[in-house]
């Protein structure tokens, strides 16, 4: 007997899942963004000028294919905004700013545990070609309506910080390197490496004495140039307006290197300690990393699709999930009744309907049980004698009624 891979899950119910899918494509129309969809194999050097040599992405995570025919190096997508910058340039698209969306499986080599799998899913947001820090406000007030409204979530928090521009991060590089000296002796030595190679990554750091040394670090909101202290203050300013409740954390950088400026992170204490379902926030030079000849300031989040499934699982019943159409089961009592069913079924199907058939036979005891566990809302039995006299024996499984009808008329008397 094979087994699922390692990290990887079967559905054998999507309608939990189908239903965040579909309420984020009907909120993000209402925000005019377009539905697109890129390939799950990218390749493998647009992550590591995009998501950063030195991230656990690229340098623990990442799914390489070996290809035996073609001298490329080809990888598993690990998340989905460099392959919405790629087919934004590869197409030449010109009207900005571009909103699109996309979800489907990401791939990740880590350890599996809750709510985290080495393939899982993303819903990827993109505004491509905006450098409005209002644009800013406006994705996280969408997001916040998006979980709060569409998906009734309450038990979460906002968390909110500035990066500043790069001539800022360089500033406050140096100073947290200074303050870093002080105690390099303390912090492990996965800190002590990201302080050579990328040292704004010491604060993603899960060690606990690490994280307790680092509340004394510098607050890079402290070494903001003019612009970007006007830019702060008009983003929290805005989201005071838009209702937004959020947490300043000057210690949120997000784990991968092409962000600036705003990043941001919806975090619950009821997914433990992986808190983050969805995070984001604003990467201004990507598309000129990615070989574009123009760049295109942009704004993106990724919403992790398992976790927030962990977070509804908790209040399902609370949800208002769409019904599944009624089940009208065709009960043919032998196999000369069967041309008939199909018949029968086919019609019924054509008008609309949910039909299905019991071709395997058995007593009408036994098929009877098994309209119970499938859920059928009406029988419709098909014997000798309703095949003489074109009828069918309409059953109703919730009042137990039950009609004789001529064949023709069914479909009026199912609906």
């Amino acid at each position: 007997m094979f087994k699922r891979i390692k990290g990887t899950q079967d559905f054998l119910d999507l309608s939990l899942f189908n239903f965040i899918i579909d309420q984020a494509k009907k909120h993000l129309k209402a925000y005019n963004f377009i539905e697109i969809a890129t390939p799950i194999i990218e390749p493998l050097d647009m992550y590591r000028r995009s998501t950063g040599q030195e991230t656990e992405v690229v340098s623990k995570q990442m799914f390489k294919i070996v290809s035996q025919h073609e001298n490329e190096e080809i990888c598993l997508r690990p998340e989905a905004t460099p392959s919405a910058i790629r087919a934004f340039i590869e197409n030449n698209v010109e009207n900005t700013p571009w909103k699109v969306f996309t979800w489907g499986p990401m791939f990740r080599y880590e350890r599996p545990q809750k709510g985290r799998y080495r393939q899982f899913h993303q819903i990827s947001i993109e505004v491509i070609g905006s450098d409005s820090v209002s644009q800013d406000a406006h994705f996280i007030k969408m997001m916040d309506r998006f979980f709060t409204e569409k998906l009734s979530l309450d038990n979460y928090v906002i968390l909110i910080n500035y990066l500043g521009c790069s001539a800022d991060r360089q500033i406050f590089q140096e100073n947290l390197k200074n303050f870093l000296d002080n105690k390099i002796d303390k912090v492990c030595q996965e800190c002590k490496n990201r302080r050579e190679t990328n040292i704004l990554r010491i604060f993603d750091c899960k060690n606990p004495e690490c994280q307790e040394i680092y509340k004394d670090a510098p607050v890079i909101t402290d070494f903001l140039c003019q612009d970007c202290s006007i830019e702060w203050e008009t983003l929290k300013e805005q989201l005071l307006l838009l209702s937004v409740n959020y947490v300043l954390d000057p210690r949120l950088v997000r784990g991968l290197d092409y962000y600036c400026k705003t990043v941001f992170e919806f975090v619950s204490q009821n997914l433990g300690a992986q808190s983050s379902f969805c995070g984001g926030g604003r990467y201004n030079s990507l598309v000129s990393q990615l070989g574009g000849k123009v760049d295109q300031p942009s704004v993106g989040v990724g919403i992790g699709v398992e976790r927030v499934l962990l977070l509804l699982e908790q209040m399902a019943d609370k949800l208002v999930l769409p019904q599944e159409p009624a089940l009208n089961l065709i009960l043919p009592m032998d196999k000369e009744q069967n041309t008939l069913a199909l018949l029968l079924a086919d019609t019924l199907q054509n008008s609309g309907l949910c039909v299905d058939i019991l071709l395997e036979g058995g007593s009408i005891k036994s098929m009877m049980r098994r309209a119970n566990k499938m859920g059928a809302k009406y029988v419709l039995i098909l014997g000798e004698q309703e095949q003489k006299d074109k009828t069918v024996t309409i059953k109703n499984m919730i009042t137990g009624e039950s009609n004789t009808v001529l064949q023709i008329d069914a479909i009026k008397r199912i609906k």
